[in-house]
């Protein structure tokens, strides 16, 4: 049960990760790869800022240091014109070497200065086990919660319009007299501050930050996008970001489910995580081909008759 609660968790704060994935690659129509950098740069400032008692700054810093990861990618592809690809590996890049620097190890303990334990301290002092966990879950998703409320109403505003309709049709905006750059740059802002929030608040929740633990989460973001749209669909900006959401704890569970039952070791685990993410990229193609195929039976059937 505890396993299943710890997924929860993880899938609002991974869900957070997954609004940025989303709002770059489904909102802007751009592959960003700044992801591994960004959500790095977020756990290592929150990481060393928490560690000095710092619990509340280190949030708020780290998302503004995502937002300047964006800026940075944003600029290289806009003023540069650096290709969106290359732009978010250069960018990712070099924030590993930052994050290493910030760090000053491999890994580091947050001294258990959290945000979960103040408020855990705050609302509920005598708690723990159990109780403690719910806790957590809870407040995770409080927080997701209240993001995703924020974009909803951020994009329901001009400037939000503005950076939607960019990803739709970038020609239609500019002959319309807005600055494409300004919200093509503004949007890798979002989507990297929210990500480098989602690794500040892993770091919170698990106490400690290790410079690996951004390895592969921009494949495991990307995934929870997919499910969530195979789940939900992608109709429109509401059902776009809750989809990302439940991706991604639905992603957590699948994880959780295969631990809990020891389907394979723990040395297997990353290609059990790749199989389940190579199967939800594939989700898309292979419902297309069903609708192909049942177009054709139906073409068939009118056809003999």
């Amino acid at each position: 049960m505890q396993l299943y609660i710890t997924a929860l968790q993880e899938g609002f704060l991974y869900g957070i990760m997954a609004l940025g994935i989303f709002i770059s690659l489904r909102i802007l129509n751009i592959p960003d790869l700044t992801t591994e950098g960004s959500f790095g740069f977020g756990l290592s400032i929150a990481a060393v800022l928490a560690a000095k008692g710092f619990v509340i700054t280190s949030i708020l810093l780290a998302v503004i240091a995502g937002a300047a990861a964006g800026f940075t990618t944003g600029f290289l592809q806009t003023k540069l014109s650096i290709h969106p690809v290359l732009a978010g590996i250069i960018t990712m890049s070099g924030l590993y070497s930052i994050n290493l620097l910030c760090l000053g190890a491999a890994n580091m303990s947050l001294n258990d200065n959290t945000l979960f334990r103040v408020m855990k301290e705050a609302f509920f002092p005598n708690s723990s086990g159990m109780d403690s966990k719910i806790f957590y879950a809870v407040i995770s998703g409080f927080i997701c919660l209240l993001i995703m409320v924020i974009l909803i109403w951020f994009f329901r505003t001009h400037f939000g319009m503005c950076i939607r309709a960019t990803g739709d049709n970038e020609q239609m905006v500019r002959s319309s007299s807005i600055n494409v750059n300004i919200t093509k740059t503004a949007g890798l802002c979002i989507a990297n501050a929210l990500v480098a929030l989602s690794g500040a608040c892993i770091a919170h929740a698990q106490n400690y930050a290790d410079i690996h633990s951004s390895n592969g989460t921009l494949v495991v973001g990307l995934a929870s996008v997919i499910i969530g749209e195979a789940l939900l669909g992608k109709r429109s900006i509401v059902i776009g970001i809750l989809s990302a959401v439940t991706g991604s704890i639905a992603y957590r569970f699948i994880v959780a489910f295969v631990l809990s039952y020891n389907i394979c070791g723990a040395n297997m685990m990353k290609l059990m995580c790749a199989l389940v993410v190579a199967v939800t990229l594939s989700i898309p193609a292979v419902k297309n081909q069903m609708a192909v195929l049942k177009l054709k039976k139906e073409a068939k059937k009118h056809a003999d008759h």
